[in-house]
């Protein structure tokens, strides 16, 4: 997985692939719909899949849930949801050839598609890597 929650590829796989000219495929850009805000106020209900799903504990980790509001606290102030702020990070670093998105409704599906015309500015891009340096890679 690679997404603003789990940044490892960067510190040991950048240099490899582009010696070797190839990509990254990234896949979990939401890091498990953490980053599409639903659960920045808790679990929302039993299906959710931080539920169905409880071995994925790095997902509702302490410093998952602090990084995550951090981000929607810089994603609101610029006026973008968390999860465009989230899909625009992934897609604008250079060594990503695409993104594998996922959404369990249309209005999710709507929104992830619309990320692509959201361009994150070195303001934003400077917000976001302070969180990482405070918080580096709560998912990992």
């Amino acid at each position: 997985p690679y997404s603003l929650l789990n940044r490892t590829f960067e510190s040991g796989l950048v240099e490899v692939i582009h010696r070797e000219n190839v990509g990254l495929l990234a896949y979990s850009p939401l890091a498990f719909g953490v980053l599409s805000g639903k659960y920045l106020t808790g679990v929302p209900h039993p299906n959710a899949r931080l539920n169905l799903f409880p071995n994925f504990t790095r997902y509702n980790s302490e410093n998952t849930r602090k990084a995550s509001a951090m981000y929607n606290e810089i994603a609101q102030k610029f006026n973008l949801t968390l999860a465009q702020m989230s899909l625009a990070f992934v897609r604008q670093q250079g060594f990503v050839l695409s993104t594998i998105i996922g959404a369990t409704n249309l209005e999710q599906l709507e929104e992830n598609i619309n990320s692509i015309h959201v361009t994150l500015s070195e303001e934003i891009l400077a917000e976001i890597q302070k969180v990482q340096d405070l918080i580096p890679d709560p998912a990992p």
